[in-house]
Formats: C-alpha cells, structure tokens, sequence
C-alpha cells in the first residue's frame, strides 16, 4: 500500500527527515546527534514519515523565558488587533487546508474527508476567535454606597500549556490557542508522541504569519517530547493554565499536580457516551448517527459511540440492520476514495482492541460480528480492525470502560424513557450523549435536569460532530471544564471586582461604622 503524495506533502509543510524537539515561533531548536529522538508511524501502513528530537529540560526552560517575555508585549495589544493577526491564520490554514488534513489522515489514519474536517474546524475557531476579540466583555453592576461604581472584567492570564492527544492532532490545539491568543495568553503546545509532524506543520504555518507581522518569539511556542514534557508544564507555576486532553488516568495526574499549585485547569477526558433509541425513533436515522459515531475515526474520538441503548420493541430491527451493515463497510487506506473505516493508531491500540472483546465475552457479552485483527493483505502492514457489535450489559466492566476502537455495546431496555436515562448515566464518564425520538415529552425529559449528565445531550443526532460555536466538554471522569465557543474563553483570563469611589467621603460596605 503506498501513501500518495507523502513526500510532497511533507515538503510542502516544512517537514524534514529529522526535526528539532521545540520552537519558540520562527525560531527552532538546534538539531543535534546528542539528542535523542523518536520516529512517527504512519497506522496506514507503518512506514517512517520522519524522526523528531526529544525536548530536554534546558530547551523547555528556554522557551519558558521567550514565553514570559512574549507576554509582556502581547497582553499590551489591543484585543481586536490581537484577532487580526488570528484572523490571517485561518487565512493561511485555508492556504494549507489540503496538504495539513492530508498530513493529519497520514500520521493519524483517520478518513482524508475527517482530515479536511480537522482542519476546518481550526479555520472555524479562528473565525469565532476574531468576532471574540471584539467581545471580551466585563459587568457593570450597582454599589450600595453613593457615588461608587462597581464592575467587572477580564485580564490574560500568562502562558497557557496545552497537552493535546493523538486523535485530533491538531484541532484541538487549536481550540485552545486561538481562544487563548485573543484573550491575551502566549502558549506552549507538548503534542502526543503518536503525532507530532501535524505539530510541526501547525508551528510552521504560524511561524509565517508571526514574521510576516514582526511579533517577537514565545506568542506560540512548541514542545515536542515524551510524558516528562507535559510533566514540566505541569508542575511549573510559571504556567497558570494546563489545558490536557486525553485518557481519564493522564488527567487525574494532571489535576493533582496542578492543583497542589493551586494552578488551573481545563480537562478533557475520557468518553462513554451512548445513543438512547425509543420506538417513537426515526430508525433509519438512528441507524446512520450510530454507525458514524461507533466506526468514525475507527473508534478513536472522544465522542464515540460506544453504547447503543435500545428499547425492546425495536431492539431486533436495530439490531439486524446493523448486522445488514456492519459487514459491507469497505476497511483500508483512508485515503482511498469510499472507504469508511480507516486504521487504529498503532500496534498497542489493536491489543486493546482484543482484550476488549475477550474480557467482555468472559463477562457473558455475545460478539455479533466483527473483532478480527486484519493482518492479512491488504492489510498486514497497517493497523485494520473490523468493526464489532456485542450484545452486553451497562454493569459489565468492559462496559463500563473506554476502549479507544470501534465496539459498539447493544443494550436493550423495556420500560419508559427514564430507564434509558438512568442506563446511560450508570457509567463513571460524562461526555457526549444523544437520544433518538419524535415524541415531544421523551426529548424533553431528556434534557431536563433528571435527564442526561453529560456536557453534551443531542436530540435527533448522534455524539460525534460537535460544532465550534458550543462550548465543549463533560462531567464526571470526563473532566471539567469547556473548550471551543459560547463562553469558554473566560477560563483563559483572570476575573477580577473593581470598584470606583467618585465622590468626597468614605462610606463602607453593610453600613459599617469605623470612625477616626
């Protein structure tokens, strides 16, 4: 299998064969023998794409200073004029559209139609950035005293660490960097290991952008390297906001060391969100929400669907249909034109894959189909899976957990719309969730306060496709906090009370009397 266009598109995004570990914007570290480095896989078909240094502790602590010196210029810069310099990024992101979502769907293995998504959304966010950049609004509210004015507003709050995984290996970043930019903040990326040439390539775009404009060093910096990189960031109180994305584990670690600081955080976590189906469902619909969402990415987003939780009286329709499906979606290279089900990202990520379904059969789940590792040809030099139904139970452990592959759990459930609910929230996992159904009082129940507990509750579509206008993120192990739109940029910035006495005397608060 040959990966059309890899070298033209490396070169077209100033990736070399070997790249240094870290970049302060247009600068970039020194390459050197002495330092380690790693290699990036392709999961399409494992062939080397390039090798990237390993960041040492000094190279972290360097762009730290540039970061801190970088800030004290950017903070001075007008709000709207900080989005201009956003809005050419996305300018320049819809330059590169095309070779960086093919990048993404070569180092990553999700579909090159997913790939042009990725990077549209971080042209989306760009968008949304510089309408922001004009809105960072304060409050005005009335003192009880006379002649006092009292309001509130917002500050940037200095170097923003971004830890982002390997899944969407660039938009998430970007959710964070754009936002964090116009409010003010400088950022230091640490990318998964799994991906870090559509890092790279990020870094370059801007790195253009930044020299075009004359801004100094340290606005956008990178850092490539191991978990010891993220584990800099997190423990340094240079850096008031961690940004994590990733595995619940990661982010529990992050919390407690960023916490013992009294630092803040934005995490986004892992996902078990389930599509809810009742017999007042358009199934067809249902159906095609389910299998974009259970197969989409091969499994690996944090909106998977991962549980489909069914009443009785259209369980067997939904389940035979997708047993009419499931078969026919065409497995390989996701970029050849009509296949629907890309690679895992790597060797480990297929072992998983298989404990999965082994311990969930042990369990007294039913595999329906699906489950095999393809190594056979076409297959054997990339990381295929075919898709798997199981019939199970909410309770099972393997249930109840994340697998980051395509399992989608059958659950069926007998009474009212408030069984399925009470099923879908009896995981430890609070991210995406979606209920199918034409009936007005099962919606709305739905979304009511007894209804889903996760940040994300759709009606009538499925888990996957957040759209960058909404506020992102969940509850419970999923995390806390929201990245992307509505109002999420007030956590890259510091709040802060004024108030203005205007006039001659010196009343206190309460009616309190305290005289000289």
């Amino acid at each position: 299998m040959q990966i059309l266009q890899l070298q033209e598109t490396l070169t077209t995004l100033g990736i070399k064969p070997r790249n240094p570990a870290s970049s302060s914007g247009q600068e970039w570290g020194v390459l050197s023998d002495e330092h380690s480095a790693f290699t990036s896989y392709s999961p399409i078909n494992g062939q080397a794409l390039a090798e990237v240094q390993y960041a040492t502790r000094a190279e972290y602590d360097a762009l730290i200073e540039k970061a801190e010196a970088a800030f004290k210029v950017w903070r001075n810069v007008p709000a709207p004029k900080r989005g201009e310099i956003v809005r050419q990024i996305g300018e320049r992101l819809r330059q590169y559209k095309e070779p960086l979502g093919r990048l993404v769907s070569i180092e990553m293995g999700k579909l090159y139609q997913e790939g042009l998504g990725e990077v549209q959304e971080m042209i989306d966010i760009c968008d949304f950035a510089v309408g922001l950049s004009r809105q960072l609004y304060g409050m005005t509210t009335h003192s009880e005293r006379p002649e006092h004015r009292m309001f509130e507003q917002y500050h940037p709050l200095g170097i923003v660490g971004i830890i982002s995984a390997f899944n969407f290996p660039v938009a998430v970043w970007s959710w964070n960097a754009m936002i964090a930019a116009v409010c003010g903040d400088v950022c230091i990326w640490k990318p998964s290991e799994k991906t870090p040439l559509c890092a790279i390539a990020c870094q370059r775009i801007i790195a253009e952008v930044l020299a075009e404009n004359q801004l100094p060093e340290g606005i956008f910096c990178l850092l490539q390297g191991e978990a010891a990189a993220g584990t800099w960031m997190t423990e340094d109180e240079r850096v008031p906001l961690i940004s994590a994305t990733g595995s619940t584990r990661m982010g529990k670690q992050v919390a407690q060391t960023v916490g013992a600081r009294l630092g803040k955080t934005i995490l986004e976590l892992g996902g078990n969100n389930a599509i809810i189906i009742t017999p007042e469902a358009n199934l067809e619909m249902a159906i095609r929400a389910t299998i974009f969402g259970a197969v989409g990415t091969c499994g690996q987003r944090c909106t998977t669907t991962r549980r489909l939780i069914v009443h009785e009286q259209v369980y067997e329709q939904v389940k035979n249909r997708l047993l009419q499906i499931y078969p026919t979606l065409s497995i390989g290279s996701p970029l050849a034109e009509g296949v629907l089900v890309g690679p895992l990202i790597d060797a480990a990520a297929v072992e998983q894959f298989q404990q999965a379904l082994n311990k969930v059969q042990a369990e007294g789940g039913r595999l329906l189909c699906g489950g095999e590792a393809l190594n056979h040809s076409p297959y054997e030099q990339g990381y295929y899976v075919s898709p798997a139904l199981v019939e199970a139970k909410n309770e099972y452990e393997m249930v109840q957990t994340e697998t980051f592959a395509p399992i989608l759990y059958l659950i069926s459930y007998q009474g009212a719309i408030e069984e399925a609910i009470a099923i879908q929230n009896s995981v430890r996992q609070g991210l995406s969730s979606a209920v199918f159904s034409n009936h007005l009082l099962e919606t709305e129940r739905f979304l009511s306060a007894n209804g889903s507990d996760c940040g994300i509750a759709n009606v009538n579509i499925g888990t996957s496709g957040a759209e960058i206008g909404g506020a992102f993120g969940g509850e419970k192990e999923t995390g806390g906090g929201r990245e992307s739109g509505s109002d999420a940029w007030k956590a890259y910035m510091r709040r802060q009370t004024n108030t203005i006495n205007y006039g001659a005397s010196l009343p206190l608060a309460q009616g309190i009397k305290f005289d000289i």
